[in-house]
């Protein structure tokens, strides 16, 4: 028996926390495999430390709870905060209307507007997200264009786009945009600059900005800044929001949605 497998039961735990926090990320398979014990054994040291929010559970293994600048892939994002996603998302495709012309980017709260969106009619939707195109690939009343660029595979997402003009004609009533965070200082942030950049360019062509975003995106900052706090019209979000960053935000006339 190894000596890392004769450890006591607390000083694994925080050794895995230090590998989550020097990395940013891990496996259960790689801490099965590390430490020498069964993977039944990491998920219960990974939950014991997520409960005590050390760590934030993903799927197949952990991130460092707090905010930690890194990107999670699609699938990852999709496996967090489903029921307050859903519920943001029904919430979402309440406010558009048939014949409107809408945004949807990248984020897995998005995705989960355009799941509530297939029964409308006349609806065109201009989106960077495959999934957010393929989830509405038999929607028979709603018309998706892609932005051009290069996919992302990790967020299943396109980039970079090189024709911006061809999608200026539209008049996009909403868009709906997710985040890395929300803080009234830096608006809405994101990790990756690619990304950031793009949803910058589709926030641009929106009459109305409306952030997507659960109780855990508030006060986090990403990298880089795509929509400053005063161009925000509306922010749905979950009912575990701090009230106090609500406060400051309906105070700056902000419409705050609570689900």
């Amino acid at each position: 028996m190894s000596e890392l497998r004769e450890l006591y039961l607390e000083e694994r735990r925080q050794k895995v926390l230090h590998r989550v926090k020097s990395e940013g990320r891990v496996s259960v398979l790689q801490l099965s495999q590390e430490f020498g014990v069964s993977e039944v054994t990491v998920r219960n040291d990974l939950r014991a430390l997520a409960e005590r929010k050390l760590i934030v559970r993903t799927h197949g293994g952990a991130i460092l709870a707090g905010g930690g600048l890194y990107e999670l892939t699609l699938s990852s994002r999709i496996q967090q905060q489903v029921d307050e996603k859903n519920r943001i998302g029904e919430a979402g495709a309440a406010m558009v209307l048939s014949g409107d012309a809408i945004i949807l980017d990248s984020s897995s709260t998005a995705l989960s507007i355009a799941a509530h969106l297939k029964n409308h009619r006349h609806l065109t939707v201009v989106t960077n997200g495959l999934a957010v195109a393929q989830e509405l690939q038999n929607a028979p009343g709603v018309t998706v264009i892609l932005t051009g660029g290069k996919m992302r595979s990790e967020t299943f997402s396109v980039v970079g786009a090189t024709q911006p003009d061809m999608l200026r004609k539209f008049n996009i009533q909403k868009g709906f945009f997710g985040a890395h965070g929300i803080t009234i200082e830096h608006g809405l942030t994101d990790v990756n600059a690619d990304e950031a950049e793009m949803k910058h360019w589709l926030a641009e062509m929106c009459l109305q900005v409306i952030a997507v975003l659960d109780a855990t995106k508030w006060g986090k900052v990403g990298v880089v800044s795509f929509v400053p706090i005063d161009r925000i019209s509306t922010v749905i979000t979950d009912s575990h929001v701090p009230h106090d960053l609500v406060e400051q935000l309906r105070s700056l006339k902000t419409q705050i949605i609570l689900v």
